[in-house]
């Protein structure tokens, strides 16, 4: 059972590190915040207080602030997320209590996760580079009606920045430079925004070293972690007659040598490491404004992705240096149109095509005679994967009662040939729905509940997998069925001048879900053999809660707290890599060019365990300890020129977030400049 005293104690810690003074509130006038547009929810521009969801949103502004290094460590502390991290060059984000293939990950609509994306977590996520970002959104509990397989514990979608028009023509720029303490990182970013009336274009570059990341008092030191990044994004938009706004975007991210720092401490390798992890994005959007008495938008999306993930790894007192390498290519058709059918009641119909091309070797070199002999690779090679799929999603309103509604049909092919264990076709389908049912009490309280089905069809990975994956070796089996999910949650969301507040309380049932099961006492190279089953039901319930208050118009403190129980009925025991609860506090003041923020995170003791937690090297025994850690940051913006400082981990703790493989990171500062044009 989680220690809530324990925890309860760290938030009062948080608490008298984070000290202020009374203040007046005189300053406050009468009047609610400004709306918070989202697009995530409705797969449209819709105000976050009025969706029937719990949905929150990350701005490009607060993780500058903080400095934070990488995409997924920018969800560290936002409210209902968990942040594992197998290494330091990964990072897999935790939504009522899932993960990996069960998280939806995207990115400006085009799905980032794809058919090799595996059960638990996953490092994915870290190939998103966070200079070329706008904002983060993430849906909790929902998303397989508006996105189709994979959105079980939710949606997390990124958004890159835009180029904006101008009234003339116009050229600015951007160059950034960070440091930290001990080696830790280096980093350059230049960016070049160049505008007209009718088109816009916005091109970045990123190039970073990190150094071995080092922890707290007692770990210093984690050698081997750092790694080295490069990444470019250029996009443009076009306004064309007609009315129509082209969006034309590429995108490249690269990482070499990302050690996994726990393969190398405790399974006994000399080596292991990704290298390469490369991602390709290309895309185009066309969106048009029809000005109908009914229909109001038509859009179109074409996009092309293309991955890379390469691992190299041998083991102590071995000559076998191995090599695989798994390539996804990966094709999108999106259309959507959006209809006015009546003042208050609004439809959104839409057609998705989806197929993934999976590439797999692997070849294993004797490091003494320079023989290379070719196997096959985790993957069949040439395996394949799409989709079809059809979606309706519909609001109406009724004086203060809002009823939000949509279904979902998908169609699945997944084909795998193997000479190695056969050849395997399955063609599942599903039909999903959502619906809410919100009242508003006041112009500044919304209550809402809504109840949810959700989707995921095998993968490839799934259906695949032959090789050691952590600390298993695993064999296909290709009788696999999708897994399924209901939801029902129940949602209240303040929003006014001074208070913004929400509470959720959800139970997320799964059934059929597909997991890796011990064949017996076998064992393959000395690692367990395990295959993967539609064999296991299990529940997630839990509470999220988050407030910001605005003491003054230059002070505002904010916090939020997330707990998750989860039970594998199955099994009679507790569910995976369920998160500990775990919370944030921060306090910001802003006055003229000046901003400065601390805050405190937390994390109780997770001692609850499954069987399969108490088998993973990655956990302590006896479950993860409960932490707390204090950082400061501080920043100061001029029109040309901007510092900002951050002194991360105050108290030099010991820590690691539950699931993780190597720990967080110890007392250092980090600096930022940023100069533009």
């Amino acid at each position: 059972m989680i220690k809530s005293s324990v925890f309860i104690a760290s938030l009062l810690l948080c608490v008298s590190s984070i000290q202020s003074q009374t203040v007046s509130n005189t300053d406050i006038k009468d009047s609610t915040r400004l709306a918070e547009i989202v697009v995530s929810a409705s797969r449209k521009p819709a105000d976050a207080f009025r969706i029937s969801e719990a949905i929150g949103v990350l701005k490009s502004g607060d993780w500058e602030q903080q400095q934070d290094r990488s995409t997924p460590e920018i969800l560290f502390g936002a409210p209902g997320i968990f942040l594992q991290k197998t290494n330091h060059g990964g990072g897999s984000p935790f939504m009522r209590g899932l993960t990996g293939n069960q998280t939806l990950l995207m990115i400006d609509g085009v799905r980032l996760s794809n058919a090799t994306f595996r059960y638990g977590p996953n490092q994915y996520f870290n190939t998103i580079d966070p200079f070329s970002l706008d904002r983060v959104e993430n849906l909790r509990g929902s998303g397989s009606v508006q996105y189709g397989s994979d959105a079980l514990g939710g949606v997390i979608q990124a958004f890159s920045k835009d180029p904006v028009f101008s009234d003339k023509t116009s050229l600015h720029g951007r160059v950034l430079g960070r440091a930290a303490t001990q080696g830790m990182e280096t980093t350059g970013r230049a960016e070049l925004a160049f505008s007209g009336k009718k088109w816009a274009i916005l091109a970045g570059a990123t190039g970073r070293d990190f150094g071995d990341l080092v922890g707290g008092k007692n770990t210093g030191r984690q050698t081997p972690s750092g790694y080295e990044e490069a990444a470019f994004d250029l996009k443009t938009k076009l306004q064309l007659p007609g009315d129509i706004l082209l969006t034309v975007a590429h995108q490249y991210f690269r990482q070499r040598n990302v050690p996994v720092y726990h393969k190398v401490q405790l399974e006994n390798f000399a080596l292991n490491e990704m290298d390469p992890q490369e991602r390709q994005l290309t895309y185009a959007r066309a969106e048009r404004n029809m000005y109908g008495k009914y229909l109001q938008k038509i859009s179109l999306l074409v996009s092309r992705q293309a991955t890379v993930e390469g691992r190299n790894s041998q083991k102590n007192g071995s000559t076998t240096l191995r090599h695989e390498e798994d390539k996804v290519a990966s094709y999108g058709l999106n259309l959507q149109s959006d209809w006015q059918l009546l003042p208050k009641w609004n439809m959104s119909l839409g057609a998705e095509a989806y197929s993934d091309l999976v590439n797999s070797i692997r070849e294993d070199k004797n490091t003494s005679t320079g023989a290379v002999t070719p196997k096959r690779g985790l993957y069949p090679d040439d395996a394949r994967f799409s989709f079809v799929g059809l979606f309706l999603l519909q609001d109406y309103t009724w004086r203060k009662w809002q009823v939000n509604a949509g279904l979902r049909f998908n169609t699945y092919q997944i084909k795998v040939k193997d000479e190695a264990v056969g050849t395997a076709e399955i063609t599942p389908s599903a039909l999903v729905w959502n619906i809410g049912l919100s009242r508003f009490l006041s112009k500044t309280d919304h209550l809402f509940i809504a109840a949810n089905s959700g989707f995921r069809a095998p993968n490839v990975d799934d259906l695949g997998t032959l090789g050691i994956v952590d600390f298993r070796y695993e064999q296909p089996n290709f009788n696999l069925k999708p897994e399924h999910s209901q939801q029902i949650q129940l949602g209240w969301k303040h929003r006014s001048k001074r208070w913004q507040s929400e509470l959720y309380v959800f139970r997320l049932d799964l059934r059929d879900l597909i997991a890796r099961n011990r064949v017996g006492s076998d064992s393959i190279q000395g690692y367990p053999l395990y295959q993967k089953e539609n064999v296991e039901v299990t529940y997630v319930q839990g509470v999220e809660a988050n407030f910001a208050y605005t003491i003054t118009p230059a002070l505002e403190v904010s916090g939020q707290v997330t707990y998750a129980y989860g039970q594998n009925e199955t099994k009679n025991e507790p569910m995976r890599r369920i998160p500990p609860v775990n919370g944030r506090l921060a306090l910001q003041y802003t006055q003229a060019h000046w901003k400065f923020s601390a805050e405190c995170l937390a994390a109780g003791k997770q001692d609850r365990l499954a069987k399969g937690d108490t088998e993973d090297n990655r956990i302590p025994k006896g479950g993860t300890p409960g932490w707390q850690v204090l950082n400061l940051h501080g920043s100061w913006n001029a029109k040309r020129v901007s510092f900002r400082a951050s002194l991360l981990n105050l108290g030099n703790a010991d820590y690691r977030t539950h699931g993780s493989g190597i720990n967080g990171v110890g007392r250092s500062v980090w600096f930022t400049a940023v100069f533009h044009w």
